[in-house]
C-alpha cells in the first residue's frame, strides 16, 4: 500500500459552460415548438414561406452588411494612404461608418437565416438601427471595463505604449537582427548540424 499526495481536484467549471448547453438545448426545443404552434394555426404551406422567406431576407440581410463592411474598409485604407502622403493623422470622427454597427447587423441576418419564430424576432429587432447603437455602446462599454479591470489605462493606451515613437511623434519602422542567426544563404558543402531533439 502506498501513500502519495491525494490527486489534483479538477478546476472548475465556468457558468457559462454549464449553463450554456443547457440554454441552447432550451431554445431549440423552443423554436421547434412555436413552429408547430404555427403549423397547426396557419398550415404548413405558411410556415415553409415563413422559413423560406426568413432565410432570403437574411442572406439579403447579410449580403447588404458584407458590402458595407468591404465599402468602409476600402475607405479606411484610403484615408489611411492620404494621412501617410500628407503627414496628418485622421481623427476618430472622420471614420467612415463608427456608428454602422456592421457586426449587429451581420448577426441579425445570420438569424433570420435559422428557422426559427425567435430568432426570427431576434434577428428583425437587430435591424431596427437604435437597437443595434445601444447594444454597440453596450458592448464597448462591458469591454472598457473589462480590460480596465484586467489591468489600468484604456485600450487606447496599450495601443500606445505598444508603438514606438520618435520625439517628433512620428513612428519608427523597425526590424529585429538576431545576431545569432546565419547572415546568408548556406552553401552547398557545408556539413549540417546534427538533429538532436
Amino acid at each position: 500500500m502506498t501513500t502519495g499526495a491525494p490527486p489534483p481536484l479538477a478546476p472548475k467549471r465556468s457558468r457559462a459552460r454549464t449553463f450554456l448547453p443547457l440554454g441552447v438545448a432550451a431554445w431549440l426545443v423552443l423554436e421547434i415548438w412555436l413552429l408547430t404552434v404555427v403549423a397547426d394555426v396557419a398550415g404548413g404551406l405558411a410556415v415553409l414561406a415563413l422559413l423560406v422567406g426568413g432565410a432570403v431576407f437574411g442572406a439579403a440581410v447579410v449580403k447588404r452588411a458584407g458590402r458595407r463592411a468591404f465599402r468602409n474598409l476600402t475607405s479606411t485604407f484610403q484615408q489611411a494612404q492620404t494621412a501617410a502622403r500628407t503627414g496628418v493623422a485622421p481623427s476618430p470622427a472622420d471614420r467612415v461608418g463608427a456608428e454602422d454597427r456592421n457586426g449587429f447587423l451581420m448577426l441579425g441576418g445570420l438569424l433570420l437565416m435559422i428557422p426559427g419564430p425567435l430568432s426570427d424576432a431576434a434577428g428583425l429587432l437587430l435591424l431596427i438601427p437604435q437597437v443595434r447603437s445601444f447594444l454597440g455602446r453596450y458592448a464597448e462599454k462591458t469591454v472598457e471595463r473589462r480590460m480596465g479591470a484586467a489591468s489600468p489605462g484604456s485600450l487606447q493606451d496599450a495601443f500606445q505604449q505598444a508603438r514606438i515613437h520618435r520625439p517628433d511623434g512620428k513612428v519608427v519602422q523597425g526590424e529585429v537582427i538576431r545576431e545569432d542567426a546565419p547572415q546568408g544563404p548556406r552553401r552547398a558543402e557545408a556539413p549540417r548540424p546534427p538533429l538532436t531533439p
